[in-house]
């Protein structure tokens, strides 16, 4: 079930709404995770049982830690910080971390990476000429939708925990929504649970507060449909065409997959923060404008912050952080990319994508505030940048290696142009597919951020949003093409 079909707008959004401000507010986390479960479970039931044997074991982990940390579950976090830091940990404590991190890892590297690792290894074999030390096998592992999320969110409950900076909690149906709340459960954002520790003790429900929330998801579906949807179009058909259109073609291909990622994802956010803003929960922000980044850093402090702060804090820090000198920070950054490259899909294309953006971390890091690239006038900077993202973008839509590498020969005046191929007839050059290029673009570059438009909310503002609301529906019913790209990681 996605936000932007008839179903979801229609049927289950209403009848959730209606049931959660019906129900009293200790049924109010119930009736959330009962209907998350229906929300996930509606492309295959067998998912729920995944996620929930996942959230019973981090349940009874944080148990384990909480109890250890602190006898009273009402204590300060200023207190539990001070223990944590300060204090033994105790081995019990250590035991629940431990089984918390392996079992949501072991899960999410089995159902995302096993059939990658015997693709691997069989080649590998195959290439060795070890015939007989092919694996043979008779099935292929099903992806769940979201295990990407859920199990990054379940793994950090027990580590705020273990570092004193949430309290456990003692309810199961709470802690069960926390990790199926079905805004942000299929692809993000990424909700880290000391940001909701509060709200899931209580919360505060405002008609201003709703309003806000009816805004963003409004702006977010328009985002969807009007601009993610066309701009995919676009990139599809090229895409299609491999290497068989001109470099503008190509460039024009690539660009528009740029604007379809982004306005896909930071639309699926604005509609996942707004969903929880009517169900009085207030989600941080997840986009904030990357394409007017002036560095690669700069860009990873722009876009997906639910995921930068959550491998930042996670992973780069205790791996060293810059705490461990220069080569070691270089180190760190490549690393963390990488793995932030495989956490979204398990393919070596994903991998090389990850190691561009790590490599640049790291040699801008290098460069310091000294480098020439500094003095490089703004825009220009920003333009550099985009080239760099778009180049990178090229590996992460690709299917596989070599079409990439084709794609990128095209880009760059090496391809081979084959007759026939949709792109020659003209098709992504008609003056509907270059309208809507050029609305994503102004969108993207000069209108404000929808979190900021829909701060405070006025007439005018209220008039716009549900214009586009209307506009987004009509043209709904006609489209077919309307996929959610991080639905698949």
């Amino acid at each position: 079930m996605v936000f932007s079909s008839h179903l979801f707008l229609f049927q289950f959004l209403p009848l959730a709404l209606l049931l959660y401000y019906i129900v009293p507010m200790r049924g109010k986390h119930l009736l959330l995770t009962l209907l998350s479960y229906v929300f996930y479970g509606w492309a295959n039931p067998l998912f729920v049982l995944l996620m929930l044997g996942s959230t019973v074991i981090d349940y009874f982990c944080g148990l384990l830690i909480a109890n250890r940390l602190g006898k009273r579950w009402k204590e300060p976090i200023e207190r539990l910080r001070t223990k944590s830091e300060g204090g033994t940990r105790q081995r019990s404590q250590r035991i629940g971390l431990i089984i918390s991190i392996v079992s949501n890892l072991s899960l999410l590297g089995f159902f995302k990476y096993f059939n990658f690792g015997i693709e691997n290894y069989n080649e590998i074999v195959t290439a060795l000429g070890w015939d007989g030390a092919a694996w043979e096998t008779f099935f292929r592992i099903t992806l769940p939708l979201g295990i990407s999320f859920y199990t990054f969110q379940s793994m950090s409950y027990s580590i705020d925990i273990y570092r004193g900076e949430a309290r456990g909690i003692r309810n199961f149906i709470d802690f069960a929504c926390y990790v199926s709340l079905f805004p942000q459960l299929v692809a993000g954002p990424i909700i880290r649970f000391q940001e909701v520790d509060d709200q899931l003790r209580s919360r505060t429900h405002t008609l201003d507060k709703f309003a806000r929330g009816v805004a963003l998801f409004m702006c977010g579906l328009a985002k969807k449909v009007l601009l993610a949807n066309t701009c995919g179009k676009v990139a599809d058909m090229a895409f299609e065409a491999g290497g068989g259109g001109s470099a503008l073609d190509a460039w024009y291909g690539i660009i528009a997959y740029a604007f379809q990622i982004y306005f896909d994802f930071s639309a699926y956010s604005d509609m996942a923060i707004g969903l929880g803003l009517m169900l009085g929960f207030t989600f941080p922000k997840n986009f904030d404008s990357p394409y007017l980044a002036k560095s690669i850093t700069e860009f990873w402090q722009r876009w997906h912050l639910s995921l930068s702060t959550w491998l930042r804090d996670y992973l780069y820090i205790p791996l060293g952080g810059n705490r461990l000198g220069g080569g070691r920070t270089y180190v760190n950054l490549a690393m963390v990319m990488l793995l932030g490259g495989l956490w979204h899909g398990a393919s070596w294309n994903f991998i090389l994508w990850g190691g561009i953006h790590g490599g640049m971390l790291a040699f801008e890091r290098a460069q310091g505030k000294t480098s020439p690239w500094r003095r490089m006038p703004g825009w220009l900077q920003m333009v550099i940048t985009f080239f760099v993202v778009c180049i990178a973008w090229v590996f992460f839509r690709a299917p596989d290696f070599n079409t990439a590498l084709g794609y990128l020969g095209t880009m760059f005046g090496f391809g081979d142009p084959r007759p026939g191929s949709p792109l020659i007839e003209g098709i992504i050059y008609q003056p509907y597919y270059i309208l809507w290029m050029i609305i994503a673009a102004a969108v993207t570059w000069l209108a404000p951020q929808s979190w900021t438009f829909t701060q405070e909310l006025t007439w005018r503002k209220a008039a716009w949003v549900c214009g586009l609301m209307t506009i987004s529906i009509v043209l709904l019913t006609t489209q077919s093409f309307n996929p959610f790209i991080y639905f698949i990681f």
